[in-house]
């Protein structure tokens, strides 16, 4: 793996780039914390594209993902490993985590569905997915190309929340279509990702009382 980082409250925006290969997969991230949304997104897993276009958008990350991975056999190992370096690059571009809010939390609709998510930038990786209705795990959404199975989003949550050392909480509170179901968890992790990483004015330190996150 392939890392660099620039970051700092007032020393200019919140970056990372990551590499990592493996006999599975070939993925480029690049990240800026206090960006505008902007993205170029290629995973070759349309549907994934989609949500983590959805991501950027509305966290304010600017986001590039290349990603290059062994579709013939499934969308496993390509949302897995590009989520790990998803991950990665957003725990880089933290840097000391001087000034942040800490926490985020946001409550985000897409017409019958609803989804609350609550981000904890801790050091400590966590995450509770809850709520999806039974069968969503099973669900391939996509057009042409190929599908990504329902039961990737947990997964994919996980994955960031780990390899970016936050907790993450991801609770579906109503859904029906299974789109929507996916789309609106992205959008709510991007909206409390948001707030937790937004500096503080008042905030002149690191917000732990042990005095490191």
């Amino acid at each position: 793996m392939n890392a660099s980082a620039a970051s700092g409250r007032d020393g200019g925006a919140r970056t990372a780039r990551i590499e990592r290969q493996t006999s599975e997969s070939k993925v480029v991230v690049e990240v800026n914390l206090d960006g505008t949304g902007k993205h170029d997104i290629s995973t070759g897993v349309g549907f994934y594209d989609h949500m983590l276009t959805a991501f950027a958008r509305h966290a304010l990350v600017d986001l590039t993902v290349q990603t290059d991975g062994d579709v013939h056999i499934d969308a496993h190992h390509t949302v897995e490993d590009t989520a790990i370096t998803l991950g990665q690059a957003l725990r880089q571009a933290l840097g000391d985590k001087v000034g942040i809010r800490r926490f985020g939390d946001a409550t985000v609709p897409l017409d019958e569905a609803l989804v609350h998510a609550v981000v904890d930038v801790s050091g400590r990786p966590y995450c509770v997915h809850t709520g999806e209705p039974e069968g969503q795990q099973y669900v391939q959404l996509g057009g042409s190309g190929v599908s990504y199975l329902g039961s990737l989003t947990q997964h994919v949550f996980e994955s960031i929340a780990f390899h970016g050392h936050f907790a993450l909480h991801v609770r579906v509170l109503a859904g029906r279509e299974p789109h929507h179901i996916v789309e609106t968890q992205f959008k709510a992790f991007a909206r409390a990702f948001r707030d937790a990483v937004a500096i503080d004015p008042r905030e002149t330190g690191i917000p732990s009382t042990k005095g490191a996150l």
